[in-house]
């Protein structure tokens, strides 16, 4: 699990690639997204498929993002994760943070240990509505319940 000094430097980052955010304007990646952004984060959506998301232009891959991310927050399934990891690598990406709400999430075994091996810095697990500041009080609760049996990040 990373620690909350790993999430601090991470959301410490001004400049974020979204890697699997969705098309689909109602999809919880979109979500968090829009908090993001609206919480003065440059993100910048990154989707295979293109599109745009939120008004914003997504790139395909994260050596199309210019300037260049400072980290990258994942929302992709765990088969992909392995290979974003690898291109978060290739363009000399430092942060990867894999997103996990309910479920598995984007966390992947492989993927955390090669970003390790890597340099790396990763958060495996964890969704950033725990952290951020102002969040609802879906989140906030969510967030005690976590705190109190030991599974939020000190």
């Amino acid at each position: 699990m990373a620690t909350k000094e790993t999430i601090d430097r991470f959301l410490a980052c001004r400049r974020l690639a979204f890697v699997g955010v969705s098309r689909e304007a109602t999809d919880f990646s979109r979500t968090v997204f829009r908090a993001l952004a609206g919480r003065g984060y440059d993100v910048v959506p990154v989707n295979a498929a293109g599109g745009e998301v939120e008004g914003r232009p997504c790139v395909r891959r994260l050596a199309e993002v210019e300037p260049p991310a400072e980290a990258a927050l994942l929302m992709t399934p765990p088969a992909a994760t392995d290979a974003v990891v690898r291109e978060c690598a290739e363009v000399g990406l430092r942060r990867v943070w894999m997103h996990r709400g309910a479920g598995r999430g984007a966390v992947s075994p492989a993927a955390v240990a090669f970003c390790r091996e890597q340099g790396i810095e990763v958060v495996d697990g964890a969704c950033p509505f725990m952290f951020l500041p102002g969040t609802g009080l879906g989140h906030r609760i969510h967030r005690f319940f976590l705190r109190l049996v030991g599974r939020l990040p000190s």
